[in-house]
């Protein structure tokens, strides 16, 4: 199952337009290329909502957002929807301030999301309407364990019959889910965390997913984010083999998502349904 979603990214290379952080922007460019999409970005709305119309998917993240790019996600967010496209939102640091917080709200009023991905703090703040958060970090008191685990997918799927968008929660113990079913995915390694966009370049990856399988944007996901720890997973063996340090780990992330094959997937995937 989880293979041929694989396959189809890498056999339709579809076309992912990114309002992204300027952070990250290229780290996100470079992941999407090596899982088999195509990366574009645009944030001026003069050019991006044209940019939107030819791609097959979008990405919104509010990682560094500014009073102009406001008005370019709501306007490519409602083309995208206009045209059934697959968008996503990453609401990077949510909670942490009036802006981020007031214009995540703005766009889940505006726009139709196929899929919200976010750290613990992040979603848990979409699904409050406030939260906690270090920064753009998950808040450590609110991380996923065995013991809130359960508690934990029950509000993912709440606010999936909410928002109708699939929840998925990022951390040492993914959680993605609909209103009905949940994965959990136990793939990834703590090292991933030392790489400044990671979830930004996972996003665009789960954008690039349900993309090019848009009749289960929850397989699709959860595909997604289990390739994504599985490459961490990989890296690091690298690391440990090269005695590299941090630069080196996001080379050796890329270049395992590039590697990455049906196979080498369906042997690492550490997935459960609920």
């Amino acid at each position: 199952m989880f293979g041929e979603i694989l396959k189809n990214v890498h056999q339709k290379t579809p076309l992912v337009h990114c309002i992204t952080n300027y952070v990250t922007v290229n780290d996100v460019a470079n992941m999407l290329i090596a899982c088999g999409g195509s990366p574009i970005m645009a944030d001026d709305e003069k050019d991006a909502v044209e940019i939107t119309a030819i791609c097959n998917a979008l990405v919104i993240n509010i990682g560094t957002l500014n009073e102009r790019t406001i008005s370019t996600m709501l306007k490519t967010g409602k083309r995208a929807n206009d045209l059934q496209h697959p968008v996503v939102l990453d609401p990077v640091g949510a909670g942490a301030s009036k802006l981020r917080t007031d214009t995540t709200f703005k766009l889940l009023e505006e726009v139709r999301f196929s899929v919200i991905r976010g750290n613990i703090s992040e979603i848990k703040t979409v699904f409050r309407g406030s939260g906690i958060t270090k920064g753009v970090d998950a808040d450590a008191s609110e991380a996923v364990t065995d013991k809130n685990l359960d508690e934990t997918i029950a509000l993912a799927k709440e606010l999936s019959a909410k928002t109708g968008a699939v929840i998925a929660i990022s951390g040492a113990t993914d959680i993605v889910a609909d209103a009905n079913n949940a994965f959990i995915i136990r793939n990834g390694h703590p090292y991933m965390s030392k790489v400044s966009g990671t979830g930004c370049m996972l996003t665009a990856v789960i954008a690039a997913y349900c993309a090019a399988n848009p009749d289960n944007h929850l397989k699709a996901t959860a595909a997604a984010i289990s390739a994504m720890g599985l490459c961490g997973e990989l890296a690091y063996e690298r690391l440990v083999k090269n005695d590299a340090g941090i630069s080196s780990y996001r080379t050796y992330l890329i270049d395992a998502m590039s590697k990455l094959d049906e196979d080498t997937l369906k042997g690492g995937i550490k997935i459960e349904s609920r």
